[in-house]
Parts: structure tokens; sequence; C-alpha cells
């Protein structure tokens, strides 16, 4: 389960160095270009937190929680930012979410007397 743990830390590593490119390959407003950016690095942060402490993941969904209701309040110059958050929020918080423990194994029966 822990080659599992690392992909799916790794996707969102990889996400959030991908938002925090994206801020400086268009033109943003100050507040897109700088919650793109924090969001991005914030993102990297935590997965890369999460690879040692599990639940810091919860820390990275909440961030895309965050970065999805951003893409649509903050003030935009381009649509493009607001479609690039949205769907990375959308993914940062389906791979944050989803199940990185160990199943217990099967428990032995008692010998038989």
């Amino acid at each position: 389960m822990e080659h599992r743990t690392a992909t799916l830390r790794g996707i969102n590593i990889a996400l959030g160095i991908w938002l925090f490119i994206s801020a400086f390959l268009w033109r943003h407003g100050r507040g897109e270009f700088t919650n793109t950016w924090v969001v991005g690095a914030l993102c990297v942060l935590f997965a890369l937190i999460a690879l040692w402490a599990p639940r810091a993941r919860y820390a990275t969904a909440i961030l895309a929680v965050w970065l999805f209701v951003s893409a649509w309040t903050i003030p935009v110059l381009l649509m493009a930012t607001v479609w690039n958050n949205a769907l990375v929020a959308v993914a940062i918080l389906v791979v944050s979410l989803l199940a990185t423990e160990a199943v217990v194994g099967r428990t032995r029966a008692a010998p038989r007397a």
C-alpha cells in the first residue's frame, strides 16, 4: 500500500507544481495570480508532508475546496485561469480523498484442541 500512497501524493505534488507554474504562464489579475501560486506551493508542501503524515492529505483537500471556490469568486482577467484552477482543484480533491490506509489482513482462526 505504500507504493499507492506515494503515487497518490506524487500526483498531488505534480498538480501543485502545475498550479504554481501556471500562475506565471499567462496573464492573471493580482488576486488570482497570488492565489494560484500560493495554493500551488502549499499543495506541494502538504502533499510532501502527507508522505510521512497521511492525515496531512486533508489539508490538501481543504486547499482544493478553497481553490475551486476562489476560482469562481476572485476577479479574473481570463476564463482560462478559472477553468484551469477549477479543474486542478477537482483533481487535487479527488486524489487527496482517495483512501491510502492499509487494510487489516485476515485474522487467523484459533488452533483447535
